[in-house]
C-alpha cells in the first residue's frame, strides 16, 4: 500500500469517527439522553439505580399530559423524576387516598398493588389528605405549570414541597428502562 492511499484510508476513519461522535452527541444534546433514577420516590414504578431513557423533543411538539413521568430541574440543582397529577388550570385534591381532579375522582391504577401493601402493613393512605391550595397556596396549577407527585407518596420530594413545576423546567419524560435488564421495557 503506497504512502498516499494509507493517509487517504486514515483521514476516511478519521472522518467516520467524527461523524459517529458529532451523531451522538446531537441525538444527547437535543433528543434522548440516559439519567440514572435517584432514590426511593418513584418506588414500586422504578427504583433506585434504574437507568432510563429521556425523550427530550417530546414536549417541544407536544404537551405534558396526566400521568407522564417526566425528568425536570428542580430548585436543588438537582433533577428529579416524578409523575404528573395536575395540568394547567386543575384543581387538585386528595381525599381519603383518592385523587380529584376538579371535583372529579380520577383513577391511579399504577399505585394499585402499592396502595393495597401499605394498607395491608399499616392500615394508614399511602397519600395523606391535602388539597392544592393548602400545599401550593394556589386554587389551581398555574398556566405553564404542572403539580407532579413521587408514586412513593411517603417518601417523595414534590410539588407538596417543591410548589408546582414550570414545564420550562421539564427535560422530558420518560418511560423505557434499559438497565437492569432484568426490568428493561415500558413502564406506565
Amino acid at each position: 500500500m503506497t504512502e498516499k492511499k494509507k493517509k487517504n484510508e486514515t483521514w476516511e476513519w478519521i472522518k467516520a469517527l467524527l461523524i459517529a461522535f458529532g451523531l451522538a452527541a446531537i441525538i444527547r444534546i437535543f433528543l434522548f439522553t440516559p439519567i440514572v433514577v435517584d432514590g426511593v420516590s418513584m418506588m414500586p414504578t422504578l427504583a433506585d439505580g434504574d437507568k432510563m431513557i429521556v425523550n427530550k423533543i417530546g414536549y417541544s411538539i407536544g404537551k405534558p399530559e396526566r400521568f407522564d413521568i417526566v425528568v425536570f430541574h428542580a430548585p436543588e440543582q438537582k433533577d428529579y423524576i416524578k409523575r404528573i397529577i395536575g395540568l394547567p388550570g386543575d384543581e387538585v385534591e386528595y381525599r381519603d387516598d383518592i385523587l380529584y381532579i376538579n371535583g372529579e375522582v380520577v383513577e391511579e391504577p399504577y399505585l394499585d398493588d402499592h396502595k393495597a401493601e401499605v394498607a395491608a402493613t399499616d392500615g394508614a393512605p399511602l397519600t395523606e389528605d391535602f388539597t392544592l391550595e393548602e400545599k401550593t397556596e394556589m386554587s389551581v396549577v398555574p398556566e405553564g405549570h404542572v403539580f407532579v407527585l413521587g408514586d412513593n407518596r411517603r417518601k417523595s420530594k414534590d410539588s407538596r414541597y417543591i410548589g408546582t413545576v414550570s414545564t420550562d423546567e421539564i427535560i422530558g419524560n420518560t418511560n423505557l428502562v434499559f438497565w437492569p435488564i432484568k426490568d428493561f421495557g415500558f413502564v406506565k
